[in-house]
C-alpha cells in the first residue's frame, strides 16, 4: 500500500498550475461562477473558505469586497495562497476538522470547493463549519457528484447497438476510502505522489448536516461544459455529459440558536 495522507501539499505546484494557468479547466468554466452566483457575497462580510488549496477560490471571493479566510491542512499550498494574495484574503495552516483558535459564530458565509470528500472525519469538519458560523450564516458546498463518481465503481459504458453513452455505477451507498495516484504516467515509483478521497452517499451528508444544526436550501447539479470533436460517438458523448452532472452543490443554512 502507498503512503498516502488527506493533504495535497505533495502536489501543491501540479495543482497551482493545472487552476493558474487553465483557461478550459471545470473550476474555471463551472464552478467559479457558479459558486459566485450561489454565495453572492457582499462587501464587508466575513467569508470562510474551507480546504482553500492555494486560493483560487478565495481570491475571486475576495475581489467582489468581501472579507476572506482561507484555512487548509497543506502548508505548501498555504505558502502559494499568500503569495498570490490579492490583499484582501488572509490563510492559516489548519484542518478543518478542527478549526483551533476559530472564534464560534464569527463568519457570515463559508465556501469548500471539492475538499469535504478528502475529508476524513466528515461529522467533525461539518460541526466546525457550524460552529463558526452565525446563525442563519450560509455555505456553499461543491462535491464531485456522489451518486455517478464513485471511486473504482463507477466508469463510462458505450452501447454501440443503441448508439447511447452512460454511466455504469457498481456501488453507491458503501462508503469508500480510495487511495488516488496524483502522478499517473510517472514510473518512477519514488516519485510518485498519492492522496486518499473518500466516497460517501448523499445520505451521509445530509446526517451530518442534521446532526450539527445545518439545514439543506438549495441543491443544483452542475454538467460539463466541454464536447467532444467529430467522432461517430460526438453526439452520444454530448448528451451524456448534458445529461448526467459532474459536480453536486449544496447551499446549507445554520439553523438560528
Amino acid at each position: 500500500m502507498p503512503k498516502s495522507s488527506t493533504s495535497w501539499g505533495k502536489v501543491a505546484g501540479w495543482y497551482n498550475r493545472l487552476l493558474e494557468e487553465g483557461q478550459d479547466t471545470y473550476q474555471e468554466k463551472i464552478i467559479k461562477p457558479n459558486l459566485l452566483r450561489l454565495l453572492n457575497p457582499g462587501p464587508r462580510q466575513e467569508i470562510l473558505d474551507l480546504g482553500c488549496g492555494q486560493g483560487y477560490f478565495a481570491r475571486a471571493v475576495a475581489q467582489t469586497g468581501a472579507k476572506v479566510l482561507g484555512v487548509d491542512l497543506a502548508g505548501e499550498l498555504i505558502r502559494l495562497a499568500k503569495a498570490q494574495a490579492g490583499g484582501n484574503e488572509n490563510y492559516l495552516v489548519l484542518s478543518a476538522e478542527k478549526l483551533s483558535g476559530l472564534a464560534g459564530k464569527r463568519f457570515d458565509k463559508a465556501v469548500c470547493v471539492l475538499a469535504l470528500q478528502n475529508i476524513k472525519n466528515l461529522s467533525a469538519a461539518v460541526g466546525e463549519l457550524a460552529r463558526v458560523l452565525k446563525p442563519a450564516g450560509r455555505a456553499v458546498l461543491v462535491l464531485n457528484h456522489p451518486a455517478f463518481r464513485v471511486p473504482t465503481a463507477s466508469a463510462w459504458g458505450f452501447d454501440p447497438q443503441a448508439q447511447v453513452q452512460y454511466r455504469r455505477v457498481e456501488k453507491y451507498l458503501s462508503e469508500i476510502t480510495q487511495t488516488v495516484d496524483m502522478t499517473q504516467g510517472v514510473k518512477d515509483p519514488k516519485k510518485k505522489k498519492f492522496t486518499v478521497s473518500f466516497h460517501r452517499p448523499l445520505q451521509a451528508y445530509f446526517k451530518a448536516f442534521y446532526k450539527h444544526g445545518l439545514a439543506v436550501a438549495r441543491l443544483e447539479e452542475w454538467v460539463s461544459h466541454k464536447t467532444s470533436d467529430r467522432g461517430p460517438r460526438k453526439a452520444a458523448e454530448d448528451l451524456a455529459r448534458r445529461e448526467i452532472p459532474l459536480f453536486l452543490a449544496l447551499e446549507v443554512e445554520k439553523l438560528k440558536n
